[in-house]
């Protein structure tokens, strides 16, 4: 198949995959409450440490404020902003591989894999995949460099590519560190390939140089404090201990391509030393097993949620494809190569995508979940062979529906959560009162543009609330002083048993102490994590 042709393809297949979510509704999405008030805050013009405190970096949400500027603090622009990230992402993976000359078919498979298997279920923004776009985009810029013409000027190329891991950096602390030491490697390989050191030192200045003017313009605001890197309260999650156990007693899928890169290796290169003369081939190895690693150790620190760290298995099967290439002597040119591996990844991946099609299957042939047949039999198959008890707040798809509320179109949740919303905007406190002082303690952060109230600007109170993780014992005791102390005037807390202090409980303990229970409805939550959300206001004088 034309170059030509697959190169379209390429892009084709990176855009199409990119927009699909921007063609389906979508329930409320456990969790987005974070990703919601950060760009909102940050497109209102405030800054993590100065006027809220975080343990991540704030370059989360630089992309989704910006589209908060462009098409309003809707709950749907995180999805146009994603869609962004996305085509940025496939982008990306696609100059890494042509970085490195790979093979237009092998090139073209590879970012299906890529988008299929990472990118195309990441309908919302969230840290741990926007720190590894950030880190594709520099490695991306780095390649462009190392493998490009000896003539080119480095600075560009080494300057941008520092300043996304300092982005990478800047999101989260673990997939940064990690970005940064694959850099370093491959700048390493470069520095000994060629003989120069240069080109590290140049890149380490442009990273530290912006790590080091960023901690010096927020050193006041609680830099030190708030931004994880394992000091107290914090706690450190990197564990070796961990990170051994996980990766020997799980990750198939890294250890296979780890077995498989180096039975290849052997066969593509006989001796050693052609490899060490193939300076594009070297990096490409120094790269593939460089992310292999990373997702072993990903997996360990960014625990949740589980498949944060498939994006190995595009670069995986880049790699072992084009050694594969080498050993036959062939390029996959043909139309028969190129279909065959369209086959075999739609029906290697099409976990990722099936799930949607059975919407519309599962209308036109409904799954069997009688218990008993017309006869009176009793039947037992795969969906009834165990008896279930939902929890007694549960909500089926039945009873979601969208809201009317600007912030929240295009978003279905439980009706009981839709309705709490409406008396909470009808109450007499709320309709009457122009400089509520709230605590929104819940998931619903979008309340902050429907109400509206203002934002608290506090360095020293947390954007996030789970304790141990977003805040600590001292915002906890900060939070329970102005409780008793009558400092708001409506509080909205969010319960969920199941979850460790995801909202703290000694909060709501004070809570129900000092203030009155005014309402209590439905969180917008499916499963185990099931919550209430409880709306407090001060008791009458």
């Amino acid at each position: 198949m034309r170059h030509r042709s697959l190169s379209f393809l390429e892009f084709l297949t990176i855009i199409l995959l990119a927009f699909v979510p921007l063609l389906v509704t979508f329930p409320y999405r456990v969790n987005i409450f974070l990703s919601w008030e950060g760009a909102y805050r940050m497109s209102q013009g405030q800054l993590p440490f100065r006027d809220f405190g975080v343990p991540l970096g704030g370059m989360y949400w630089v992309i989704p404020a910006i589209f908060f500027k462009i098409f309003g603090a809707q709950l749907i622009s995180l999805v146009k902003a994603q869609v962004f990230i996305n085509i940025i992402a496939g982008l990306s993976f696609r100059s890494i591989l042509k970085s490195f000359s790979t093979a237009p078919t092998i090139r073209f498979l590879s970012v299906l894999v890529f988008c299929i298997s990472y990118s195309f279920f990441n309908f919302w923004p969230w840290y741990n995949h926007s720190v590894i776009v950030y880190e594709l985009a520099a490695l991306a810029f780095l390649l462009k460099y190392l493998c490009g013409p000896i003539h080119q000027k480095p600075a560009l190329w080494i300057g941008l590519s520092g300043f996304f891991v300092y982005c990478s950096f800047m999101t989260k602390q673990d997939g940064g560190a990690l970005a940064l030491m694959i850099c370093i490697a491959l700048l390493l390989f470069h520095a000994w390939y060629e003989k120069k050191w240069i080109d590290l030192a140049l890149f380490l200045a442009f990273f530290f140089g912006l790590l080091g003017i960023t901690i010096v313009i927020f050193s006041s605001h609680g830099f030190g404090y708030w931004f994880n890197h394992g000091q107290p309260p914090h706690s450190s999650r990197v564990s070796v201990k961990e990170i051994i156990n996980e990766f020997l007693i799980a990750s198939s899928w890294i250890k296979f391509y780890v077995f498989l890169i180096f039975i290849l290796l052997a066969f593509a290169f006989r001796n050693p030393k052609d490899l060490l003369k193939n300076k594009p081939q070297s990096l490409f190895l120094l790269l593939t097993l460089g992310i292999l690693l990373e997702a072993t150790i990903f997996q360990v620190t960014s625990y949740t949620p589980p498949d944060n760290n498939i994006f190995f298995h595009s670069f995986a099967i880049a790699y072992l494809l084009t050694l594969l290439s080498r050993i036959t002597g062939s390029n996959f040119q043909s139309r028969k190569a190129l279909a065959i591996g369209i086959t075999g990844i739609m029906l290697w991946w099409s976990g990722t995508y099936w799930k949607y099609i059975q919407r519309i299957t599962g209308l036109l042939i409904p799954a069997q979940t009688e218990s008993a047949s017309t006869t009176g039999e009793n039947i037992i198959n795969r969906n009834t062979y165990m008896i279930s008890k939902a929890p007694a707040d549960s909500s089926d798809d039945d009873d979601w529906a969208f809201s009317n509320l600007k912030s929240f179109r295009k978003i279905y949740m439980p009706r009981k959560t839709i309705d709490g919303m409406e008396r909470l905007l009808n109450m007499d406190l709320v309709k009457n009162r122009k400089d509520l002082k709230v605590l929104n303690m819940s998931e619903l952060t979008p309340l902050a543009a429907e109400m509206p109230f203002l934002l608290e600007r506090n360095g020293e109170l947390p954007l996030w609330y789970h304790l141990g993780v977003g805040m600590f014992n001292h915002q906890a005791a900060t939070f329970e002083t102005r409780i008793k102390n009558g400092y708001y005037d409506l509080i909205i807390f969010e319960n969920i048993p199941s979850l460790n202090n995801f909202y703290p409980f000694r909060t709501r303990d004070t809570l129900k102490n000092y203030y009155r229970l005014a309402d209590s409805f439905t969180a917008p939550r499916r499963g185990d994590t099931q919550g209430q959300i409880e709306i407090y206001v001060k008791p009458s004088p």
